[in-house]
């Protein structure tokens, strides 16, 4: 693993990670993180890609790991939501100029899907395949705007730079409670493996909701994924891949993950589907990881060059 650190175009500079393969480069894939963590956490599945000969980027995004202000965790500034689109954006340029001429795949976990659901519309032809990775889907357009309505409150109440409590229950607080027991770290949610939790648990980057401000920004975003003005710009040519665990709270019971599903099988994308019986948030990193990941490899495989 290599670091990196590059200026975006308004001055922010952002902390990425690369990892290329030792033989001969197939393609590249560039991942996206989600809410509460840091791009390297993905190492073990960046070193299965690169065995493979994928050459793996990835970024902290802003307000988290080591692009944000250590005071500052979830703050991903004025307009951030949409700087940090703009900022995968950024990156695919570079290293699309550092390797040419090679395919290009797209990963975004849980927030990072809901980035990727939106650099799809507003960036898609630069890409040959994109995995969304447990997205929590398409909510319904009356819970999306209550949601954005208590952030936007919250905001006004504290402003956008703070921590909220109702904000944090509203997006984390019942996750665990199918999981809790004594002794809970109330991170179960995320994964059978306790080993992985714990680390998760222990990690002082990890386990923050976003400040005021920066859940506005994401709730507004997620309003904009679901309007079909939004999902018909689209490639139909792009091929999709969404994967995510049966026991993982974020989805509504699968309800909202399969109306992402429909939506994009009705605009024409080919979209491969596959729910993983108890799994649970991040199944890169459950119980049977190295099965989702080889699931992964596979569809790479045959959605660049046998589909």
């Amino acid at each position: 693993m290599e670091t990196l650190s590059l200026t975006m175009s308004d001055g922010q500079s952002i902390h990425c990670y690369r990892w290329l393969p030792t033989g001969p480069l197939r393609a590249t894939v560039q991942i996206t993180h989600g809410m509460g963590e840091h791009a390297a956490r993905y190492e073990e599945f960046a070193n299965r890609l690169t065995e493979a000969g994928y050459a793996v980027y990835a970024n902290d995004l802003r307000g988290h790991g080591n692009t944000a202000h250590p005071d500052a965790l979830g703050d991903m500034g004025d307009d951030g939501w949409n700087r940090t689109i703009e900022d995968a954006y950024e990156l695919h340029r570079h290293l699309a100029a550092e390797h040419q001429n090679v395919k290009r795949a797209f990963f975004g976990h849980s927030m990072g899907a809901m980035l990727t659901q939106q650099f799809l519309y507003r960036h898609g032809e630069v890409l040959d395949t994109a995995i969304i990775s447990g997205s929590p889907g398409i909510g319904s357009a009356a819970q999306l705007w209550l949601s954005h309505t208590i952030a936007r409150f919250e905001r006004w109440r504290l402003g956008p730079g703070e921590v909220s409590n109702l904000m944090q229950n509203l997006v984390f607080g019942s996750a665990n409670k199918p999981f809790d027991e004594e002794g809970s770290s109330g991170f179960e949610w995320l994964s059978r493996d306790q080993v992985k939790v714990a680390r998760y648990a222990n990690d002082p980057l990890c386990g923050f909701v976003l400040r005021t401000g920066s859940l506005c920004d994401l709730f507004a975003g997620a309003r904009e994924a679901r309007q079909n003005k939004n999902i018909i710009n689209i490639p139909t040519t792009l091929p999709i891949y969404i994967f995510s665990g049966s026991a993982d709270p974020v989805h509504n019971k699968e309800r909202d993950l399969l109306r992402l599903v429909d939506c994009y099988r009705t605009h024409g994308n080919k979209v491969t589907y596959r729910l993983y019986p108890e799994g649970r948030h991040e199944m890169l990193n459950e119980i049977n990881c190295d099965a989702v990941i080889g699931d992964v490899l596979h569809w790479l495989d045959s959605s660049l060059w046998n589909g």
